[in-house]
């Protein structure tokens, strides 16, 4: 069987199509669009502007049909932080929704996580033994731990690289010693909590997942992605030190001059090594695997192991909370929230 997933991030709608041959999917073709939806938002929470959910519906509607063409089923599609927190979002789900057929459902931050660490789990084996997963995106920043299939615990930090960027380092190229201070000191309020519990439960192995997280492996000496997936990548805390402090020197045209940075994310790659080096030192890590399956992997593993009903019932729920919300902008203004659980 051949299925579908796309992924709509804060940057880019991915799709990814692949064969399920006997319980693993093999990609036979993968696209994106770039967007780039975290910079016309503006802002946390942000509305997500008629033109932006004008393109968005295009680019989804891209993705299916390249889908089609490659005759697969689906797609599954999701949308992550972006999406999620925009007060908007019922009316971006309607517009995909009534315009190109295609149901897209917005995954609580805790369920990306889950979704991560399956597809984390079944690229490193049962052999990584306790594992720990870290994975940043646009919007978000998921935390996992698990000794089994699925993980134990999950936390969804609204700690990813293009948030913090905006809220810390915006208009400052290269940014004063004061905002990056200033954006440690953030990050490690937010993630003292689950990086505590992350040392006492002693991962045996500890993945990273994400573009970041692949390009700061690159930036520190990792093997470039042109050799293929199985070439093993691994993350030095003290490397990603290094790596930072060179970062923060440089604006952000210089960066995208460096191995594994690209242009579209070199504003936000200093953030992004902040998280990361924030998390592995409160956390006691010293080294981390990159693994390169994420969520959208995750996606189509549980498809495979749980069946339809699983993604159906995913559906539903963002379907409930679809009509929860309409019923609550009849009856109430909208109040922006102030704490983000993805």
């Amino acid at each position: 069987m051949r299925m579908s997933v796309v992924d709509v991030g804060s940057n880019t709608v991915r799709l990814v199509v692949a064969d399920l041959e006997d319980g693993v999917p093999l990609p036979v073709h993968t696209a994106k669009w770039k967007l780039r939806l975290s910079e016309r938002v503006g802002q946390p929470y942000g509305e997500i502007p008629e033109d932006s959910v004008h393109h968005l519906v295009q680019a989804v509607s891209a993705a299916a049909e390249t889908a089609r063409r490659w005759g697969a089923a689906g797609p599954l599609a999701f949308a992550t932080a972006v999406v999620r927190g925009a007060p908007n979002r019922l009316d971006v789900l309607r517009s995909v929704r009534t315009e190109i057929g295609v149901r897209l459902c917005t995954l609580p931050g805790e369920v990306e996580g889950e979704l991560t660490f399956l597809g984390a789990r079944r690229w490193m084996g049962w052999r990584a033994g306790p594992l720990a997963l870290f994975d940043i995106g646009g919007g978000s920043f998921e935390v996992a731990f698990g000794r089994g299939r699925l993980p134990d615990f999950v936390a969804s930090l609204p700690l990813g690289a293009g948030r913090l960027t905006r809220d810390f380092l915006y208009g400052q190229d290269p940014p004063p010693e004061r905002a990056v201070k200033a954006l440690r000191r953030e990050v490690r309020h937010q993630l003292r909590d689950v990086a505590a519990r992350i040392r006492w439960e002693g991962p045996r192995t500890t993945v990273v997942t994400s573009r970041t997280f692949q390009q700061l492996a690159r930036l520190c000496g990792a093997a470039p992605g042109r050799q293929g997936p199985f070439v093993e990548r691994r993350l030095a805390r003290a490397e990603l030190r290094v790596g930072l402090d060179r970062l923060a020197a440089l604006a952000a045209s210089e960066r995208a001059l460096l191995p594994g940075v690209s242009a579209p994310r070199a504003a936000q790659s200093l953030a992004g090594a902040v998280v990361g080096h924030t998390v592995m030192k409160l956390a006691g890590i010293k080294t981390v695997t990159v693994c390169p399956w994420g969520i959208r992997e995750g996606v189509l593993l549980r498809y495979i192991e749980d069946g339809g009903s699983w993604w159906t019932e995913m559906t539903r729920r963002s379907d409930d909370a679809e009509a929860a919300g309409a019923v609550a902008l009849r009856i109430a203004p909208v109040l922006k929230p102030t704490h983000v659980g993805g």
